[in-house]
């Protein structure tokens, strides 16, 4: 199978399958092999391209790099409750590196920080909605970095994307299946929460793709990783 069909099956198709479906039928119950089975669909097309390339063992390197950066940056502002720089860093590997190493740091800096932070029901919904926000930029890297306006406004979307999928995860777990205006009033209550999310993502951008991006770039261009991944 083509590796790019593979990893667009993997993000797009089976790991919300598993996210929701595994919300909707086993609840909190299960939520380890819920979680367990998607740091695995993440991680599958890399293992799957690894061995067929000279390059695998230093591209490994470098996402457990950025995965360690992003998991340090939110222990760091663990007392800010909606000010973290995982987002950020999440969508600026994207930009530089592609779509699947930053799904893959996004959705790795959840499982892993959870291990600290608490693991839970909400660990799988975290490792879908910062995984997919790396997704989305990698599709979108050449007018993100081209375009700081519109960098600035995928951070806040990245703000809400984030908060209405965990509000999602919350209606589930309040009562029995999914209830819109329970889910309403979640959205409602958690308003300050959310633009605290999207403003604390536009700082961070401005502030890290400038020197980080010029870093992965030099790696990308100097010695020839994830070049399969742009």
């Amino acid at each position: 199978m083509n590796r790019r069909l593979l990893t667009r099956i993997c993000f797009f198709v089976m790991i919300p399958i598993v996210v929701f479906g595994g919300a909707l039928l086993f609840r909190e119950q299960h939520y380890a092999w819920i979680t367990l089975c998607i740091a695995v669909l993440t991680c599958l097309p890399i293992w799957y391209d690894f061995e067929r390339r000279e390059t695998g063992s230093a591209e490994l390197m470098v996402l457990s790099v950025l995965t360690s950066l992003s998991v340090a940056g939110r222990f760091l502002f663990a007392w800010l409750p909606g000010f973290k720089p995982v987002t950020a860093i999440t969508v600026i590997t994207a930009m530089w590196l592609g779509a699947e190493p930053g799904f893959i740091v996004g959705s790795l800096t959840a499982l892993l920080s959870n291990f600290y932070f608490g693991q839970g029901p909400w660990t799988p919904f975290q490792m879908f909605s910062w995984g997919l926000l790396g997704g989305l930029a990698g599709l979108l890297a050449k007018p993100l970095r081209k375009h700081k306006i519109l960098l600035c406004l995928y951070g806040i979307f990245a703000g809400f994307f984030y908060s209405l999928v965990m509000d999602l995860w919350s209606t589930f777990w309040m009562g029995e299946g999914f209830s819109i205006p329970r889910y309403v009033a979640l959205i409602t209550a958690a308003l300050p929460i959310t633009l605290e999310y999207a403003i604390s993502n536009v700082i961070f951008l401005l502030v890290l793709a400038g020197p980080i991006g010029e870093k992965l770039d030099r790696l990308r261009v100097r010695y020839g990783l994830f070049r399969e991944h742009q």
